[in-house]
Parts: C-alpha cells; structure tokens; sequence
C-alpha cells in the first residue's frame, strides 16, 4: 500500500498526460504532491526528506513549465532530483559517523561498514546515471520525430523505464546485501 501512496503523483500524471496534456499532468503532479507531503506532515507530524525534495523541485520546475507553457522545465526535474539524491549519498560518505543509506536502513539491518559504503556509492552512481539517461530521453533521443512523440517517448520512460530501472537495481542491491547481512547470534 506504501508503494501506491509514494507513486500516487507518478500515476495521476501519466493519466493526466494521456487525457488532456503535459500541461494539465503537471498541474495535476504539483497538487498530487502536495496533498501527499500535507497527509503526511498530518499523520505523522514529521516529513521525509525524500518527498520533500520532490516536492520542491516539482514546485519550481512544474511551475516554471506552466507559467512560461514550456515542456523543458518538467523535463529536467527527474534529472534534478536523481542528482540531487546522488549529490546527498556522495557527501553523506563524508559527513558523520554513518552512511546515509545505513540511517534510513540500519534499524532493519546489520551490515559491515565498508559494505554500507559500497551500497551509498552503488545508489550515488546510479541516481547519477538515471538523471543522465533522463536528459537523453527527454531531449536527444528521437530528434528526427515530431515534438508531440518526443514528449510521449519521455513521458513513457519516465513512469516506466525510470521505475523499471529503479526496481531491478533494488533487486540487485537486495540480493548483493543477502550476501553481506551479519545475523545476529542471540535470536538465531
């Protein structure tokens, strides 16, 4: 149920997309993250970072693309917001005694310290390489078709392809932490 609640503003603005336009999936995007970041803050009384970031940069590059009728500005903000994940994983290598990755998941489990090392480099890269591969699809991919494809093409990928993505590299990182988790003797 958690997953469907996170990825609410990702689906209503594919299906806004497909009804009426960017314009109006936009729109529909900035509300949808709102009313998701205000239940939460009204449910738990506390924020995560994670939709917190989203929605901010949603907020100014959604606005910026419907003030200014301009489809770059949405573009950018999956690319914005996987690189400012990346640029927080990175610089948590350097601040503190824990990696960023071990607090959000360290109540859960037990992992030697390089090994949490590896996995806050292992997702750094990959949100820098998902931001990379957003710019592509959304503005060298496909230059011979018609704007109107374009725009489809990215839209498609990133509901799709930027989720496919992200759920294999989970998988993969879920089996690489399988192989490293320490068990703990008392409750064995």
């Amino acid at each position: 149920m958690k997953a469907l609640y996170d990825f609410l503003p990702l689906l209503l603005f594919f299906t806004a997309f497909k009804l009426y336009g960017i314009y109006v999936a936009t729109s529909v995007a900035i509300a949808a993250s709102f009313i998701q970041v205000g239940w939460a803050w009204l449910k738990h009384r506390k924020l995560e970072t994670m939709p917190l970031v989203t929605l901010g940069v949603l907020t100014v590059f959604g606005g910026l693309t419907l003030a200014l009728h301009d489809d770059t500005f949405i573009k950018w903000k999956p690319t914005i917001v996987n690189w400012a994940f990346s640029a927080i994983l990175f610089g948590g290598l350097f601040i503190g005694e824990k990696t960023i990755m071990e607090k959000l998941m360290g109540k859960q489990m037990r992992l030697p310290d390089h090994i949490w090392k590896k996995v806050d480099i292992a997702w750094a890269l990959f949100f820098l390489i998902l931001g990379a591969l957003n710019v592509y699809v959304a503005f060298y991919y496909q230059l011979d078709r018609p704007a109107e494809v374009r725009q489809e093409t990215w839209v498609n990928f990133k509901v799709f392809g930027i989720l496919g993505l992200t759920l294999v590299f989970a998988i993969v990182q879920a089996v690489f932490l399988s192989r490293h988790m320490e068990i703990d003797e008392e409750n064995s």
